[in-house]
């Protein structure tokens, strides 16, 4: 699966980025027609330490799946975006399949 990593207003290290990759590529095992993702990282300019802003969004056929997740550290943000994303491709997943059956 292809992932585009677009950091705003920031640069974001390789290690980050590898880390993205890494977690992204494993939602391949949960719903093999994935086409591709997106992840956008963004720093909240609040005054708190949950600041850090990570947006995925996944295409798949006929759909698009969004997860917005703010906490203090963007791999931790990803960690939960993950999470979010394997749920509703396994919804997904079984929806397909009922309307296949």
């Amino acid at each position: 699966m292809k992932v585009h990593v677009q950091s705003v207003n920031f640069t974001a290290d390789q290690k980050l980025i590898d880390f993205i990759h890494k977690k992204m590529n494993k939602l391949d095992q949960f719903y093999d027609r994935i086409i591709d993702g997106e992840v956008f990282l963004k720093v909240d300019n609040n005054h708190t330490k949950q600041n850090k802003i990570t947006e995925v969004k996944l295409n798949i056929p006929g759909h698009d799946l969004v997860v917005k997740k703010q906490c203090k550290s963007f791999e931790e943000a990803t960690d939960l975006s993950a999470q979010a994303l394997r749920r509703q491709l396994r919804k997904h997943k079984g929806k397909v399949k009922a309307l296949a059956s």
